[in-house]
């Protein structure tokens, strides 16, 4: 599984206010509340790594496929890019047929415990 900046953004933005709000509840012990505003300046930091990353990816990205002479480059971009929707698309199929099985597997436990009249 890849790291994926695009994911990993939002969370660690969440992350930073949830701890700028945990300030105000750990006012009264002056430890605990400079913790609570240390994790919520490095998550702030952290989130700001990962937009940098993000965004400069998507350029990367973009200057492949618009480069006029770089069918090479926009190709093995498209062609990662299948990759990973193949494997996303595997790994949605993996889970469908898991949930069917627990489905049907619930279904035969029913019957047996309820008998019938």
């Amino acid at each position: 599984m890849r790291f994926k900046p695009s994911i990993w953004y939002p969370i660690s933005a969440i992350l930073a206010v949830i701890n700028v709000g945990a300030i105000a509840f750990a006012v009264g012990e002056p430890w605990h509340a400079m913790s609570h505003g240390a994790l919520a300046v490095a998550f702030v930091l952290w989130a700001q790594r990962l937009k940098q990353r993000r965004d400069q990816a998507l350029a990367e990205q973009q200057q492949a496929l618009e480069a006029p002479g770089g069918g090479g480059e926009r190709l093995e971009v498209l062609e990662n890019e299948l990759t990973r929707l193949r494997q996303e698309l595997g790994e949605t199929q993996e889970r469908l047929d898991f949930t069917e099985r627990m489905l049907a597997q619930r279904t035969q436990d029913r019957q047996r415990v309820e008998p019938r009249p």
